[in-house]
């Protein structure tokens, strides 16, 4: 009777002392977010099982965040945009919401808007945290991607659109009279890809025959300006980004941003920057949260990144992407905030050993910086282990493991889902000491990124699996950020940009070094607003199809490898 009686207590004490582990302060984050990840039930009936989290609507409200995903079953909760916890709300939409809308009406109120069918009810709670949302009676139909706004003279409206045909449109409503439209539907703008090259569909927008998307509106208010943000050409793209027009009123006329897309990610590990929303965060500093590709199961399997967003002195928006999926000081880094870390990544195209392979899914894949390709173990117990071999001794300030859905077999907001593993480092590959210790987590950590308490200074890298929530141990990449202890690469020579005779196409080139690892690619419409940047692994050219037809750029470029980084070129002037 006595052991009935301590073994409640012996597990709650565990769990505590689980929790405590991994509460340690990180000051720097990682795209993807980590999120606890919705497994989607669309294409359930092709037993095709996979997480995804997508269109994010993140907003303040008394001080706290939350942020609103597309089919999530539930929304997360936040105190400083970093660190996020799942609620599940006493009322909510039966199959998630759909593109969500959300805002914060003077701190009295949280709106939503996002019935999966596009017609319905606002939802309003003065209380998101417990989520006992009402419903103002539905009147508004056919809102596919709406965005809900209200001024400061209390005037609402809603923006809505995803189409290949149709533009992004708009309607005034009456808060006090439950949101009835008060004027009629406003056509606003559309894509027009023979002007915007970065509009144009597929992959590196190559397919120029179909018409790309315009979707997931989002209003941001700045400074007396309103900024209408939008999505192009298509979530399944590496080229997914938002773009953003600007008025003096709610309702327009509104007049396209130059330096468009204002937020944007093609190159690197993991791909998209579209379909988001911007939020003010610690000390009002902005953030553009969107939606990025993973695209392996089905399209639309994705996950969320966060950017630090700006507006300069000429009043353009513009996200800061550049290195956009390596370690920055996380939003409540006074000071630095949202800035890069420095710490570049040691584990690129290292050698990978592994307990074992599943036949077309080498360990090799875990350090190719490509989230498309994936390790998969024979087996799933505690037996599989990773090793990495960095070559050189680097010092590690963070790693990142990067899970994949495998024939994963879960469908819905699953409950009791938890990752356990632990990674050692070695200088000699005989003797190691933890670096991160996952032994008794209770956390479900799809994309795990952990900011080590010390740094720590070795050669090899070991993952070892205790446990995955998964039928099979499969795992993208294992990203390890440091510093190496050898030299930069030199400032690029040779940096060339032409413009085709479709404008909207360039070619970049440049003289390729022996000790880069990549290069970063800049450009912008003057030399103080290289806003853009693409990430490119190994080569040394780039074929950018994003350009605006009728704009004249600037471009320079960058060389990394995994001890820093060069100094950038001049900025070189294209008409």
């Amino acid at each position: 009777m006595l052991i009935r009686h301590i073994l409640p207590i012996i597990l709650l004490f565990q769990t505590v002392m689980a929790v405590k582990s991994q509460s340690t302060h990180m000051t720097t984050y990682c795209n993807p977010v980590n999120l606890d990840y919705t497994y989607m039930i669309y294409n359930a009936h092709n037993d095709i099982s996979y997480r995804s989290g997508a269109d994010p609507a993140v907003v303040e409200f008394r001080g706290e965040y939350y942020m609103f995903v597309t089919r999530s079953m539930g929304y997360w909760h936040s105190d400083d945009l970093q660190n996020w916890n799942f609620i599940a709300p006493e009322k909510w939409y039966f199959e998630g919401s759909n593109a969500p809308a959300a805002f914060n009406y003077k701190d009295s109120l949280l709106y939503v808007i996002g019935n999966p069918s596009g017609n319905g009810s606002i939802l309003y709670t003065d209380n998101p945290r417990k989520g006992d949302w009402k419903a103002v009676p539905g009147i508004l139909y056919d809102l596919q991607d709406p965005a809900l706004f209200i001024d400061d003279d209390n005037k609402a409206y809603m923006y809505w659109g995803s189409s290949n045909v149709y533009p992004i449109r708009v309607v005034e409503l009456d808060k006090y009279h439950r949101f009835k439209p008060v004027s009629g539907t406003i056509e606003l703008f559309n894509l027009n890809g023979d002007k915007h090259g970065w509009e144009r569909f597929g992959e590196n927008h190559s397919d120029t025959i179909l018409g790309g998307y315009m979707e997931g509106p989002w209003m941001t208010k700045h400074d007396g300006k309103y900024y209408l943000q939008y999505a192009a050409p298509g979530t399944e793209f590496n080229v997914y980004g938002d773009g953003v027009y600007i008025g003096e009123s709610p309702l327009g006329p509104f007049f396209y941003a130059p330096n468009n897309p204002f937020c944007y990610k093609p190159g690197g590990f993991m791909n998209g920057a579209g379909h988001g929303s911007t939020v003010a965060g610690p000390g009002n500093r902005y953030w553009h949260f969107a939606s990025m590709a993973v695209s392996i199961n089905v399209n639309w399997e994705r996950r969320i990144d966060m950017f630090p967003t700006f507006f300069d002195k000429d009043g353009l928006m513009w996200s800061n992407t550049s290195f956009g999926d390596y370690p920055h000081y996380a939003p409540a880094e006074t000071g630095r905030m949202g800035e890069f870390a420095g710490w570049m990544l040691l584990s690129y195209k290292k050698p990978v050993k592994a307990s074992s392979e599943l036949n077309g899914f080498p360990a090799q894949n875990t350090t190719d910086e490509n989230v498309k390709t994936f390790w998969v173990a024979a087996n799933n117990n505690e037996s599989q282990w990773l090793e990495i071999d960095l070559q050189n001794p680097g010092t590690v300030y963070a790693v990142q493991v990067n899970y994949h859905d495998y024939k994963s077999d879960l469908y819905g907001r699953m409950q009791g889902l938890f990752h356990r593993y632990y990674i050692e480092g070695s200088n000699d590959g005989k003797k190691w000491e933890i670096l991160v210790d996952r032994k008794n987590s209770f956390k479900d950590v799809p994309n795990d990124y952990v900011e080590l308490e010390q740094p720590a200074k070795v050669r090899y890298i070991r993952y070892i699996n205790i446990h995955v929530p998964t039928p099979n141990l499969s795992i993208s990449d294992l990203r390890i950020f440091g510093k190496g202890e050898g030299k930069a690469p030199q400032k690029v020579s040779e940096f060339k940009a032409e413009r085709k005779s479709d404008r909207r196409d360039a070619l970049l080139t440049w003289e390729k070094q022996q000790n880069a690892q990549g290069y970063n690619v800049h450009w912008g419409i003057a030399p103080d607003k290289l806003y853009n940047t693409w990430l490119v692994y190994d080569k040394n050219e780039l074929e950018l199809k994003c350009l605006d037809k009728d704009q004249s750029y600037y471009f320079a470029i960058e060389a990394f490898n995994e001890n820093g980084r060069s100094a950038l070129t001049q900025p070189l002037p294209v008409k």
